[in-house]
């Protein structure tokens, strides 16, 4: 081989290389997905198909896979069977909380909620999970971010963004209409609560708080009061502001995890919820 030969295969080669490179630096590093326990039930929704909007919808955004319960009927004073493991959150990356269960209010359960959470375990808080478990306590509030006890009628409502700048309203624009909705009303704002938008309610008059981050012990929380009706939770500004949170919480609002779900990485994830009590609950119904 000669020298000029020689001299085209070096090229030739640092050529490939270069574009090897600059292709895998377009391409989003190799990351495990995220595993997600979405906890939902109780009163006053249509839970069994929302779980399936937000689950997919998700991961149609984000490398995440699932763990989905929906527990407890449509009762506002359930139990659900999870909560009995006192390690229900244990190896989940975030839990998603959209269960409504206002009427359970006994301490002891709360804390059993609670204590993975403020151990780090990251939230995200979703629409009648503002109103759970209104203990004797504000608890569950703090955990929250919000103190909310009621809404008002239900009529669409314009979003106003509060924080262009933060990385979970991304693409969000400066405001957003809603469909007929529910604007929940805010007693008050917990000193850890960092607001992201607002909307102005017909009853109160007031800029009402619905979507914000919160810091509760050593757990991140997103949360936001929107979410009542399918058509709400479908709309891709909404899926793609809850993502976005998701992430956030989880400390993984990076191009590694905003990217979908690769299906042949799709799995679903163990139910931690007892066997024998999952075998009363069913005897129950």
């Amino acid at each position: 081989m000669n020298l000029k030969h020689r001299i085209i295969l070096t090229l030739a080669g640092a050529m490939l290389s270069a574009c090897a490179q600059h292709g895998l630096a377009d391409e989003p590093a190799k990351s495990e997905p995220l595993k997600a326990l979405l906890i939902t039930g109780g009163c006053c929704h249509d839970y069994t198909q929302q779980k399936q909007i937000l689950s997919e919808g998700i991961s149609a955004r984000a490398n995440v896979n699932w763990c989905v319960i929906q527990q407890g009927g449509s009762s506002l004073n359930t139990k659900i069977p999870l909560y009995n493991n006192p390690d229900w959150a244990k190896g989940f990356d975030v839990v998603v909380h959209d269960e409504c269960f206002a009427e359970v209010k006994d301490l002891d359960w709360i804390e059993r909620i609670l204590k993975p959470h403020r151990e780090g375990v990251p939230a995200v808080l979703l629409h009648c999970a503002m109103h759970c478990y209104r203990g004797k306590t504000d608890e569950w509030f703090k955990f929250c971010g919000v103190t909310s006890h009621r809404h008002g009628a239900q009529y669409p409502f314009d979003v106003v963004n509060l924080a262009k700048a933060n990385p979970i309203m991304e693409g969000f624009g400066d405001h957003w209409v809603t469909p007929n909705e529910e604007l929940y009303q805010v007693a008050k704002v917990w000193p850890n609560t960092v607001p992201l938008a607002q909307a102005k309610s017909r009853e109160t008059k007031k800029d009402e708080v619905l979507v914000w981050t919160n810091t509760y012990g050593q757990g991140r929380v997103f949360g936001t009061t929107i979410g009542h009706h399918n058509g709400t939770i479908s709309q891709k500004v909404y899926l793609d502001m809850v993502t976005r949170g998701l992430l956030w919480a989880a400390g993984k609002l990076d191009k590694e995890h905003l990217h979908p779900l690769n299906p042949a990485d799709r799995i679903a994830l163990p139910d931690p919820t007892p066997k024998a009590e999952m075998k009363k609950a069913e005897a129950k119904e």
